[in-house]
């Protein structure tokens, strides 16, 4: 078993040296399309409140409105300045989608429209989650500079 642990050690030390951190400047490709999606997200809620969309026959209050478009406002914000807590809470959210299209497709998907589009949806959630992992990494997590 130690021995087991200490290879796995040694592949994600090699692992980590050949990561290269990003200039400054620089975002990943998929952290700059996380960025763009979530921006678009959060401007279609406001497209769409404007335009008098009505969910389960109302109207959303302004605080439904205004609560998930800043949020994404915000995630699109620190994803285009490639912070590590915009892509971590970015991934927290691809993980709840790609949970909700699991259980929507063992549970939910009647048609198979819905089941093709449930599938495409579970299907560029969880590649997007891919990629992002790797992304944080070159990312990395500031150091915390201990208080006097």
């Amino acid at each position: 078993m130690t021995r087991g642990y200490a290879k796995a050690e040694q592949r994600n030390q090699e692992a980590r040296e050949a990561l290269k951190p990003l200039a400054p400047g620089e975002r990943p490709l998929v952290v700059t399309l996380g960025a763009v999606v979530a921006a678009l997200i959060a401007i279609s809620i406001l497209v769409g409140y404007a335009a008098g969309t009505k969910v389960n026959g109302e109207q959303p209050k302004l605080v439904q409105v205004i609560a998930p478009t800043l949020l994404m406002g915000v995630m699109a914000w620190g994803m285009w300045r490639a912070r590590y807590w915009a892509v971590l809470g970015f991934q927290l959210l691809l993980v709840f989608l790609i949970f909700s299209a699991f259980f929507g497709l063992t549970l939910q998907a009647s048609t198979v429209a819905q089941f093709a589009g449930t599938l495409l949806l579970l299907a560029v959630a969880g590649t997007f989650f891919f990629f992002m992992v790797k992304a944080m990494a070159r990312i990395q997590m500031p150091e915390r500079v201990p208080r006097d």
